[in-house]
């Protein structure tokens, strides 16, 4: 039987804030957590619980106070900024709430940034995964339009083929459907359950939305900086 293998692992994290009044506020406290190939997960918990820095973390984001963030091997947390940056651009795609695109560049534009400020040297046609993606979600009629002109749906959309662009290890989704309607979010949360069941892609969702997180195989809650249940 094949073993599915961690492709990130926090282990004893811990991240601290030194406050203005001269205290320390510990936002992450003891994290052990594995994020599998091929799941899709929720990090759930309300504001103010945790979530947005453990998010950080495993986005390779920021690195912890204490404790390791491993992937394929290496401690990020010993790595210099640089070559943070250019694992985190390769192993990680975002997917932000706001969207987060340029209204200055069309959408296919949008969606080769990542590409455009790679600074490895990619084994495939940036232009032509472009293309394929937009095609499958339904967005190429849209490819020369810029993002003011198309709807929060599609802009989202537009973002995932983004975040796709780099054929990274893991999709780090940060409140997917926080800016859209119930129909438009659940036709977001349709596309990721695609993504995931069809190419095996490796999904953590953001949510403070239990109706979303339970479209997921697994919830990891978080509340004052620590895991409080990990479920199946």
């Amino acid at each position: 039987m094949k073993t599915t293998s961690s492709i990130i692992s926090l282990k004893k994290v811990y991240k601290e804030y030194l406050l203005g009044d001269g205290s320390i506020f510990t936002a992450l406290k003891d994290i052990n957590l594995d994020i599998y190939e091929g799941e899709f997960s929720a990090i759930i918990g309300s504001s103010g619980s945790g979530k947005s820095t453990l998010m950080h973390m495993i986005g390779l984001l920021d690195k912890p106070t204490r404790g390791e963030i491993i992937v394929n091997g290496e401690d990020v947390a010993k790595l210099n900024d640089n070559q943070t940056s250019v694992l985190r651009n390769s192993y990680v795609g975002f997917v932000f709430q706001q969207f987060n695109l340029l209204n200055k560049l069309t959408i296919k534009e949008n969606i080769l940034l990542p590409a455009i400020y790679s600074k490895i040297k990619l084994d495939f046609d940036p232009d032509q995964r472009a293309d394929m993606l937009m095609e499958k979600f339904g967005i190429i009629s849209k490819k020369d339009s810029f993002p003011n002109r198309i709807s929060g749906g599609q802009q989202q959309r537009v973002a995932v083929a983004r975040a796709l662009i780099m054929k990274p290890q893991l999709i780090l989704a940060d409140e997917p459907t926080g800016n859209l309607d119930h129909k438009t979010g659940n036709e977001i949360i349709d596309l990721f359950e695609q993504l995931n069941i069809t190419e095996r892609i490796t999904i953590v969702m953001v949510t403070h939305e239990m109706e979303i997180a339970q479209r997921t195989g697994r919830r990891i809650k978080v509340l004052d900086g620590e895991i409080i249940s990990d479920k199946k």
